[in-house]
């Protein structure tokens, strides 16, 4: 019997106790500040394969030496980061596997269909928060990884298994375990991509603009300013920044099909204190994305350079001049060169299993990959199952078969980047 078939059949028998695991692991209401019991599942689950296994809270203070760190609070207990190390048997290329376990918070439990927590299976489809960002992915990795052990598969290089806090909400989990000396070669990220395989990824920015205005009582608004109608001028310039920023993307192929390739989303425009007064300050925050090759730096230069403009159209913005923060989510962008040999294993091993070209593309949205790859100096590719639309909604699921044939591929580019040492079954 050949390796591929092997890798398939040993899939195959073992999808029961897959699907029970990651029930177990969506049963865990992981969000920022409460993984530990996810966590101690993966470990616990590394640990009965053999693997090398780290279990430590990140620090702090070593956190704050990193420009990449955007502190979201003063201490990581009961968030511990979990690595486990599959040891090369010679000099190989090495990988990581890197994926968060947080998941943001599940909202209002009454709109769900089943509980969020409940890891209901329904006609091949995972129920639960998280399933699809980024627990599925996180299992199909696991898969891979498990599969290249109960092969009796020796490797050459290093495989590392990072389940990491914290990327929801700044990416603090894997800055720490590039601070702790994890590196490799390459990684893959498995995001929800719905199989479609990203190169490149955009960076993330949150952002709180700042708008004045003078106070006066309703029945007299002419005798002030309001801060709401000032913020309306600069709500429509950074749309216009928007529009500036994503048209020479829309000529790249990786984003060929996208409208908005690094969209810049308004999440709240807030202002006033009283609906008699006149709003004498607003506030316009949201997520600002980063390009594919932009520096974190470039991108708020030009944010600035927008604010500076103000006062060009509409005089009132050169006395009280429209200011920004820069707080949560500061993810640089990410991605590896479009020849890296990576790349064109994960390509090859898509058509060996799926029998069609896969699809090449950019992310519209923030990963940990930007981290691996500005702080760590790791290329990384995203690659994954779920259902984009899915992370982050009600109802959010991942589709079983999705996983397993991304866990196949995976295996097999495992094998083929780090290549056989020996085969010991």
């Amino acid at each position: 019997m050949d390796l591929h078939k092997k890798i398939k059949e040993n899939i195959s028998n073992k999808k029961d106790e897959y699907v029970q695991f990651l029930q177990k692991v969506i049963q865990q209401p992981s969000t920022t500040g409460n993984e530990l019991e996810a966590q101690t599942l993966v470990a616990d689950r590394l640990r009965e394969k053999g693997l090398d296994v780290d279990v430590w809270i990140p620090d702090y203070d070593e956190l704050t030496k990193s420009k990449y760190f955007n502190p979201r609070r003063d201490n990581y207990e009961n968030s511990p980061n979990v690595v486990g190390v599959l040891k090369g048997k010679e000099a190989g290329r090495s990988l990581i596997l890197n994926g968060h376990i947080d998941v943001v918070p599940a909202g209002d439990k009454s709109l769900w269909t089943n509980d969020p927590y409940s890891g209901e299976v329904i006609d091949g489809k995972l129920y639960g928060r998280g399933t699809t960002d980024m627990k599925g992915g996180n299992m199909a990795t696991l898969i891979a990884l498990e599969t290249v052990i109960d092969l009796g598969v020796e490797l050459k290089g290093d495989v590392i298994y990072e389940s990491v806090i914290e990327e929801e909400t700044g990416g603090a989990g894997t800055l720490a375990a590039i601070q702790r000396g994890y590196k490799a070669d390459v990684a893959i990220i498995p995001e929800p991509s719905e199989m479609r395989i990203f190169p490149k990824q955009q960076g993330s920015l949150w952002f709180k603009v700042t708008v004045k205005g003078i106070s006066a009582h309703g029945g007299t608004r002419y005798e002030g300013v309001s801060a709401l109608e000032k913020g309306w001028i600069v709500f429509r310039e950074i749309m216009d920044l928007e529009e500036k920023r994503n048209e020479p993307l829309r000529k790249d192929p990786l984003y060929k099909d996208n409208p908005i390739p690094i969209p810049i989303n308004i999440g709240q425009f807030n202002g006033g204190i009283f609906p008699s007064s006149v709003a004498e300050e607003a506030t316009i925050q949201g997520r600002y994305g980063v390009a594919p090759g932009e520096t974190i730096e470039e991108a708020k230069e030009e944010f600035l350079a927008m604010l500076d403009n103000l006062k060009k159209i509409d005089d009132w913005f050169e006395t009280y001049p429209a200011t920004v923060e820069w707080g949560g989510i500061h993810l640089p962008p990410g991605g590896c060169e479009l020849d890296h040999p990576m790349l064109e294993i994960l390509k090859k091993k898509f058509v060996e299993v799926e029998q069609e070209e896969p699809i090449i593309a950019g992310s519209t949205w923030g990963t940990d990959g930007g981290l691996l790859t500005e702080a760590g100096g790791i290329p990384s590719i995203v690659f994954g199952p779920g259902t984009t639309s899915m992370a982050h909604f009600t109802d959010e699921y991942v589709e079983l078969d999705k996983l397993f044939k991304t866990a196949e591929i995976i295996t097999l580019a495992i094998i083929e980047w780090c290549e056989i040492a020996s085969i010991k079954k």
